[in-house]
């Protein structure tokens, strides 16, 4: 299916998803990102804010996208705000379907994508599922049939399977950042040694998992957030409240934005032992490669602000090294910004073990620290 029947609308924000690359591919080729037409927001929620915003200040409906993992980032606004009950605020949500039933994922989407078609419903949303097989016109007809919902000031969304969408334009997305995430990651957890590590979800927990995996070292030493998106930083603070080792995360930018106000608490909680460092790469690598904002913003000042102990920045692997170095001695909560490059191998697996595994293997080796 393409895309052309998306011209009837002139603002577009979501949150990127692999499954729906073809739109926000089609977005960035006709718009670019971060303008009056498409903003790629820093989460759903701020997604639903932004098409508030619009449709209060134009009269006209806006359109939202995001995976189905983001869903529970929308409740709020969606109950609280756009519903017709309160505001009565149209809009239109496309939706990646993950975990769909029936069909093999990864384990942190399969209960979301149980539930993805239900939870919608249960806000008042109507939903249509897309696939494969449906053709532009029909979803044209569907829109057609939604314009007395959309008018009353209801919500509607379209639940995107696999390979519902095309779009033949290619995108490239880079950097000019020398490093790549994987050697950094190698190097994070030399430093680290027997210190447990908290990974973001995404390519970055890919990656420490086939390290370790080469590294014949086992996988203890790792909690692989595979899902639950910019949390990772609070699941290793209190961690490190509870043990006296030092507790690394291991953060990415787009998740670092997601739940921004997460450093705060980190900042303020006098953890000694605590150490975050943000890779960025000023992209959503994982689901396509499309931009953040971490490459426009200094992190490091936000961080300072939240009240880190010691803030710090590496653009090559000396300063890499370097700074390990000093977030391994000196008392934290330590920040520290890297600076990296767009890619990953083509090859990289999948953790071959499974979420309740590496958390019984994570928790067993806590018992082992102080």
């Amino acid at each position: 299916m393409t895309l052309e029947f998306l011209n009837d609308y002139d603002f577009f924000t979501g949150v990127p998803d692999s499954l729906l690359q073809p739109l926000c591919n089609y977005l960035m080729k006709r718009y670019g990102a971060n303008n009056k037409h498409h903003v790629i927001a820093a989460n759903e929620g701020n997604c639903v804010a932004l098409a508030a915003g619009h449709y209060l200040a134009t009269g006209k409906v806006p359109v939202v996208y995001l995976q189905n993992s983001g869903l529970g980032n929308i409740v709020n606004p969606v109950a609280s705000l756009l519903n017709d009950k309160v505001y009565g605020i149209p809009c239109i949500f496309f939706v990646g379907w993950r975990g769909e039933p029936n069909v093999h994922d990864e384990p942190q989407h399969v209960f979301q994508g149980e539930i993805t078609v239900k939870l919608l419903e249960d806000m008042d949303i109507a939903t249509c599922v897309i696939s494969k097989e449906t053709a532009e016109e029909e979803v044209r007809e569907r829109l057609r049939a939604w314009e007395p919902l959309l008018k009353a000031g209801k919500q509607v969304a379209f639940v995107v399977k696999k390979g519902a969408l095309s779009f033949d334009g290619k995108m490239t997305y880079q950097n000019g950042n020398a490093m790549l995430r994987e050697e950094i990651i190698r190097r994070i957890a030399k430093a680290a040694g027997d210190d447990p590590i908290v990974c973001t979800t995404g390519k970055a927990s890919r990656e420490l998992f086939e390290l370790r995996e080469e590294a014949h070292g086992g996988h203890g030493r790792d909690f692989l957030t595979v899902g639950s998106m910019g949390h990772s930083s609070s699941i290793a603070l209190k961690i490190a409240m509870e043990k006296k080792s030092r507790v690394w995360c291991i953060d990415g930018d787009g998740a670092a934005l997601m739940h921004m106000g997460s450093m705060a608490v980190i900042g303020t909680s006098g953890a000694e032992n605590f150490v975050h460092i943000v890779v960025n790469n000023g992209a959503h690598e994982s689901v396509g490669g499309l931009p953040t904002v971490a490459s426009k913003i200094d992190l490091r000042k936000i961080a300072e602000g939240c009240g880190y102990r010691l803030v710090l920045r590496a653009r090559s692997f000396q300063e890499l090294e370097e700074g390990l170095s000093r977030c391994g001695k000196e008392k934290g909560p330590v920040f520290l910004e890297v600076e990296c490059a767009i890619g990953a191998r083509e090859n990289l697996g999948r953790p071959t073990t499974s979420a309740q595994e590496n958390k019984s293997a994570f928790m067993e080796h806590l018992k082992k620290l102080s």
